[in-house]
């Protein structure tokens, strides 16, 4: 038994980088250790409700439910946002910290400053990642080639700088690449199926503990109508809801399809009226408990988020993958690598792609054994149980 301790762990205000840690931080609760949660308003109650504390810090960044396009356009857009977001958010985390030092920092993937902090601190920081990591030789094979233009740049030889000085200013003598790349101890909130070259990770530093899904009890509960002999979700997530074409191709594709049911879940920002005339097999929402729908669903047309990506594997729930941004393209293809999913872009993904693809998997007996093969080898990983346990083996072993 670990004696208990104060954890803290730091993320951004983004679902797809709160909600992977939230199942791992109610069980570190339940264990008995004082967790504190640094986080902007907007979760503070999603995570106030796994027992945790939360300290709330203003962000930069763009929040959830925002324009995509406040992300920009480029690379260094991007990259430029997190910088500057974690440059004025540190004197905040600080401050937030003074007089009550953690004994252990956890943070997600984008939570820069907390590397800092627990270097400032002397204390040993453990990277809970929501999606996949660097494999021996990624500098070479992705990172390189995706850089090598912008570094060239007036602009990008100034971002590196600005990264550089920051780090030093703190004592840190990191690349900026491997600061972000590169950490120390990570736990990786994602099934090994979906790594790409799992085998090249290293496993001294990664550690795949799978889902930690939960009961999820809270978000409410689904249930599948009657008459309904197949129900497919379409969700394309948070972010890139305002995509009224492409729904009105699902709409297409599954509204009045005998025997079907259409679950569509179409964010906070688009009016259902665009979406015209909608059949009486169609249920329109902006925001549905996925989990419990997919548990209960046949079919998943889905953006090939993390998340969505691994609730997907999880349910043993055919996948036809529509990716919208960065890693999604990449998860895409894993899905369809291990013959769980169809890929289909955007731009493809027209009614009569999408009612073809559909009713070729859901009924392919070797998809759905693909499917029960990954749900069992996720179980075996050990999801969030096995993330406490690994936490509490990081403690411990700062304290001996």
């Amino acid at each position: 038994m670990t004696a208990p301790a104060h954890l803290a762990m730091f993320s951004i205000a983004a679902h797809g980088h709160v909600n992977p840690s939230l199942e791992v931080i109610r069980e570190l609760v339940a264990r008995g250790h004082r967790v504190t949660y640094a986080i902007p308003p907007a979760f503070v109650e999603k995570v106030a409700e796994t027992g945790a504390e939360p300290r709330p810090w203003h962000s930069t960044l763009p929040g959830p439910g925002a324009d995509p396009a406040a992300w920009g356009s480029e690379l260094l857009d991007h990259v430029e946002l997190f910088l500057a977001d974690a440059m004025q958010a540190l004197p905040q985390l600080a401050a937030a910290y003074e007089g009550d030092v953690p004994d252990l920092v956890l943070h997600d993937i984008t939570a820069y400053p907390a590397r800092v902090l627990a270097h400032r601190w002397g204390v040993p920081a453990v990277s809970l990642s929501p999606n996949l990591v660097a494999w021996e030789g990624y500098e070479e094979e992705v990172a390189e080639p995706m850089w090598a233009e912008p570094k060239s740049t007036e602009r990008g030889k100034a971002y590196y700088a600005r990264f550089r000085a920051w780090l030093e200013e703190n004592g840190i003598g990191l690349h900026p690449d491997d600061f972000v790349g590169r950490p120390d101890r990570s736990l990786v909130l994602i099934p090994r199926a979906l790594q790409p070259h799992a085998d090249r990770v290293d496993e001294r530093v990664y550690t795949f503990v799978g889902a930690c899904q939960g009961d999820r009890a809270a978000q409410g509960d689904w249930v599948r109508p009657a008459d309904a002999e197949k129900v497919v979700l379409v969700s394309l997530g948070s972010t890139f809801t305002d995509r009224p074409g492409f729904y009105r191709e699902c709409v297409r594709a599954f509204g009045g399809l005998p025997g079907w049911h259409l679950v569509l879940q179409i964010g906070e920002r688009l009016d259902p009226a665009g979406l015209g005339e909608v059949p009486a097999n169609v249920e329109v929402r902006s925001w549905v408990p996925q989990l419990a729908v997919l548990r209960r669903a046949d079919l998943f047309v889905t953006h090939a988020g993390a998340g969505g990506s691994q609730e997907g594997l999880a349910t043993a729930t055919p996948m036809i993958a529509v990716p919208q941004a960065v890693d999604q393209f990449g998860n895409a293809d894993m899905l369809q690598a291990l013959g769980v999913a169809r890929r289909l872009d955007t731009e493809e993904a027209t009614a009569e792609a999408l009612r073809a693809t559909a009713l070729a998997l859901v009924d392919d007996p070797e998809v759905a054994r693909r499917l029960r093969e990954i749900r069992a080898a996720m179980a075996r990983e050990g999801g969030t149980g096995r993330a406490a346990d690994l936490i509490e083996a990081e403690l411990a072993r700062a304290r001996a």
